[in-house]
């Protein structure tokens, strides 16, 4: 079983900056990043792959959003600059089984408890 923890969500004005992590506490393969405003559904955000060389970003964040693993690949990052009214939601870090990385929220296995990002304009 895989826990994930998120951290390094809160409080910042548009045109900010936050980075969120994501800790795994076992093996995981590909990792992901999605996000929840209220009323709307679970949207992707970001993904990496497990060597961490493959990245795909939702349209909304491309050149805003950075998504990395750190060394020992246990752990991602999701770097949030220009931040915007729109992109407050509760993010959530996930993981899958397998090597490849996916944008569909079906098909990850783990999620993390979600971090809220607050956007004030």
């Amino acid at each position: 079983q895989v826990q994930l923890v998120e951290s390094g969500g809160g409080l910042v004005q548009a045109g900010g900056s936050l980075r969120l992590s994501c800790a795994a506490s076992g093996r995981t393969f590909s990792m992901g990043w999605f996000r929840q405003a209220p009323g709307k559904e679970r949207e992707f955000v970001a993904a990496i792959n497990w060597n961490g060389d493959n990245t795909r970003y939702a349209d909304s964040v491309k050149g805003r959003f950075t998504i990395s693993r750190g060394n020992a690949k246990n752990t991602v990052y999701l770097q949030m600059n220009s931040l915007k009214p729109e992109d407050m939601a509760v993010y959530y870090c996930a993981a899958r089984g397998g090597s490849f990385l996916s944008t569909v929220r079906g098909q990850y296995d783990y999620w993390g408890q979600g971090t809220q990002v607050t956007v004030s304009s």
